[in-house]
């Protein structure tokens, strides 16, 4: 590939900060001698996502623990979060650097109808104007657990909830010296690619006021795939300090670097041949981000607690990709050959405050919050024309977004604190300004939206736990959007649910949820077209159930199972449904414990599914939709735990994922929309881990 199309902004600035940072915190934190309980920071209306907090939630919500992580032998965290109820998850590179999860019928594309929080924190590049991941400073060894919102947090945690919350909580900082390291190979059994993953942690405290923790984490080798080469370093510091009982200071400075070739979407013919070729070799990836948060939490006693949230991030991220122009032919056609290479160069600047004011005041627990971002985002288009090597800019787009946030909520407890009530309001206000730099075209959008919730949560016996909310959501304009053509606006929409938690036995726990999402102006992307789409008023609709089972000491049964319907409700696809809804997910796992030794299964079934608003059933002949076939995965892992004497635990663990190895595909996504994406073939990982 040229080189001038692999350039990017220079980073040297950003890693010197960062190493310096690491290196003054490496020479402290092996100091650590003060031995205290782990260091946990959570948020006020989710909490830090514990067992029991899950149970008493009034809405619906699952956590995947660090436990479970590693139980289920995940490859990356779309793996970790596939048997999830109500989750759809398109797996693009199979290396985890560009998750596709939707929730409950919605676009899984970039993850768009989800908000990503690191610690309670936004992490989308734009949070509001490009609320897709399309760069995810996250890996897996640095998360501790994974909370799944899916209903209730709206008011709290704004905006793009149209899909709830995904909250990933990071390792926390202990006080006692610990260190980690872990080493795991992935091999692809059909083409014998290997990816390595190393991870490294060490964290303590340095004194009785201030704790510091640093984790690397680096990825390196190719997926399953051609053309897969992937390079990934994330580094994160961790500062916390307590002068004294009310004041809490906490910190965190993170860098993510990733370079890697993306295979692409492949034509039917050429995913009969041979699935883990790849016709798109001009297609790439390259972004860094550089993000730091600061709160402080003041605690005067124990009815009042004042916390105020800082956060910034500055991003670079480009996508390279090839283009078939002037013929015809859909630009993107992969069994076509590309005319030209294009790169699509992004700056991102985001900052952002948040005070947050929580007080008890006899049966009342009210929250006051304000939040204020700023986004600032440069989008450039770059095309090279392949036949004549000329160069040219075809794009340069400014973006400018100020937007304010209020909200507030009254928890009222009643009945000796069994029923509690929560109304709750969210005002959202968002100003963008436009500028095209090559016409001098300028434009904006306005966005005012009084956003109001209710939840209600009843402890009806001991072991029956009663919930429902309702809670209006939103998701601004996206500069994506902006780049294509169709009728676009700001989204909005009610979510309501209906469900129960019952403790059957001791043994056994069984939860059931209703749920039901009414759309305004449901924007969606259409591959054939080219375009986006306002399909205007749709909805989703369903079941969700859960079970888990103690079975003996040793065995632990697990199943859930989510039925959804979804209609789009107006415009020229009415009575169609939405596209990548399955109607039927299902997810199982056992895991059996036996001494040292450890074993699990887990499988995931999911039904099929269109993936365009005209529900188009046989495939077009570029690729572009059709149905997709129903398809099942099951992974398996046993593994080892070593007492190596002074401390230190050794884990040794195999694992095999889509055992069965079962062919499965997707259609296209973002720079390659058209054709099929295969899922990952049968896969084994090696993995051993270190603590001490």
């Amino acid at each position: 590939m040229s080189a001038a199309l692999r350039q990017t902004a220079p980073r040297f600035k950003r890693k010197a900060l960062f190493y310096g940072c690491l290196a003054a915190m490496m020479t402290s934190a092996v100091q650590a001698e003060t031995s205290m309980d782990a260091i946990v920071v959570s948020g006020d209306w989710l909490g830090s996502g514990s067992e029991e907090e899950v149970k008493t939630y009034p809405g619906a919500r699952d956590v995947v623990t660090q436990e479970e992580l590693h139980e289920r032998g995940a490859l990356n965290l779309e793996d970790a979060l596939r048997s999830t109820p109500g989750l759809q998850v398109l797996d693009e590179t199979g290396t985890g650097i560009l998750p596709n999860i939707g929730v409950r019928g919605m676009n899984p594309l970039r993850s768009e109808r989800v908000q990503f929080l690191v610690d309670g924190y936004p992490i989308a590049i734009g949070p509001y104007t490009n609320v897709g991941v399309s760069l995810f400073p996250v890996t897996l060894p640095s998360v501790e657990s994974i909370d799944i919102v899916r209903g209730g947090a709206a008011v709290h945690y704004g905006p793009n909830n149209l899909g709830g919350v995904i909250n990933l909580h990071t390792r926390p900082i202990p006080r006692e010296l610990e260190q980690t390291v872990r080493e795991q190979i992935t091999i692809a059994e059909e083409t014998g690619h290997v990816l390595n993953d190393f991870y490294y942690r060490i964290g303590g405290a340095v004194n009785e006021d201030l704790a510091l923790q640093f984790q690397i984490n680096t990825q390196n080798g190719d997926g399953a795939r051609d053309h897969s080469d992937t390079d990934v370093s994330n580094f994160i510091l961790d500062a916390q300090y307590t002068p004294n009982d009310q004041n809490e200071i906490t910190a965190q400075l993170q860098y993510y670097d990733v370079d890697a070739e993306l295979p692409g979407a492949l034509s039917a013919q050429a995913y009969k041949d041979d699935s883990t070729q790849s016709q798109r070799p001009y297609d790439a990836y390259d972004a860094d981000m550089l993000r730091g948060t600061l709160t402080w939490t003041y605690t005067p006693n124990n009815d009042v607690e004042f916390q105020w949230r800082n956060f910034a991030h500055d991003a670079d991220r480009t996508f390279f990709f090839g283009q078939r122009l002037g013929t015809g032919d859909h630009w993107a056609d992969p069994s076509l050959e590309s005319t030209h290479v294009a790169d699509s160069p992004r700056l991102f600047t985001v900052y952002g405050t948040e005070p947050r004011l929580t007080l008890w005041n006899g049966n009342h627990k009210m929250i006051f919050g304000a939040r204020y971002i700023r986004e600032e985002v440069d989008f450039d288009v770059n095309r090279l024309e392949l036949a004549t090597g000329a160069y040219s800019n075809v794009r340069d787009w400014n973006f400018e977004t100020d937007a304010w946030a209020l909200y507030a909520s009254d928890t009222i407890f009643m009945m000796d604190d069994r029923f509690e009530l929560t109304p709750g309001i969210r005002y959202e206000t968002v100003r963008t300004d436009y500028s095209d730099g090559i016409s001098g075209f300028e434009d904006d959008n306005n966005v005012d939206e009084v956003l109001p919730g209710l939840t209600l949560g009843f402890h009806a016996t001991d072991n029956v736990f009663l919930f429902a909310n309702t809670q209006r959501s939103l998701v601004p304009v996206q500069t994506a959007q902006v780049t294509k053509p169709g009728e676009v606006g700001n989204e909005t929409a009610w979510n309501y649910e209906i469900g129960a938690r019952l403790q059957a036995t001791h043994n056994l726990d069984i939860g059931a949820t209703l749920f039901r999402i009414e759309h305004e102006d449901l924007i969606q992307y259409d591959r054939p077209s080219d375009s986006y789409q306002n399909l205007g008023e749709a909805r989703s609709q369903g079941l969700e159930l859960t079970g888990s089972w103690q079975a003996s000491e040793r065995l632990t049964l697990e199943a859930n199972y989510t039925y959804l319907d979804t209609e789009q409700l107006s415009g020229d696809y009415k009575g169609n449904e939405l596209a990548n809804a399955s109607r039927h997910h299902l997810g199982a796992s056992a895991h059996y414990q036996y001494g040292l030794w450890q074993a699990s299964l887990s499988g995931t079934h999911v039904s099929e599914s269109y993936t365009d608003a005209a529900n188009t059933k046989d495939e077009t002949a570029d690729g572009s939709a059709g149905r997709l076939p129903a398809y099942t995965l099951v992974n398996a892992r046993v593994a080892r735990d070593l007492e190596l004497g002074g401390d230190k635990q050794l884990q040794l663990a195999l694992s095999a994922n889509n055992m069965l190895d079962e062919e499965y595909y997707f259609r296209g996504a973002d720079v390659s929309p058209i054709g099929r994406i295969p899922g990952q073939g049968r896969s084994f990982i090696l993995s051993a881990q270190v603590d001490f």
